[in-house]
């Protein structure tokens, strides 16, 4: 069992400023949480160290880059080995369309999330996901995104 993260208010503050701008600098940053640069940092590596910030990404606008078409797609398999899991795994893996990938409960196996330019895109997508013998591929097209996020909610962390 993982034993429960706790944090202080300057770590929960530097993690809400990082989620929505990670290109702060360690001045601005040790500035909004009231810390030395040194302290600021020390408690960023940790909060590193521990796993807690995996990694400092760049956004993107999808419709700037042509890719205009967010598409949500449920599969179902009769294969549930671990040869063929492998298999899946890495076709999903190569498929730079493919944003999220999850195996799932219920009466679909995976819930994909995948981005392309329009129809004829999404007609690639569907044929290389063919290859991974699955029996049904059910897909959805968003119409409108009325919210979209990376930041998590830091509210259910303990006090330290």
């Amino acid at each position: 069992m993982q034993a429960t993260l706790k944090l202080s208010k300057a770590e929960r503050t530097m993690l809400k400023l990082l989620q929505a701008d990670a290109s702060l600098s360690m001045e601005n940053l040790a500035q909004q949480v009231n810390l030395s640069k040194s302290a600021c940092w020390r408690r960023l590596q940790n909060l590193i160290d521990q796993g807690v910030i995996t990694q400092k990404v760049t956004l993107l606008n999808q419709k700037m880059l042509n890719l205009d078409l967010t598409v949500y797609i449920s599969v179902r398999t009769k294969q549930y080995s671990e040869q063929w899991a492998e298999k899946f795994k890495t076709l999903v893996r190569d498929i730079p369309e493919l944003l999220e990938v999850h195996r799932m409960t219920g009466d679909r196996d995976y819930l994909l999330k995948a981005v392309v330019t329009d129809m004829s895109g999404y007609d690639l997508l569907f044929k290389q996901l063919s290859k991974a013998d699955l029996i049904d591929i059910s897909s959805s097209f968003v119409m409108e995104t009325m919210k979209q996020t990376t930041q998590l909610p830091l509210t259910y962390i303990a006090d330290n």
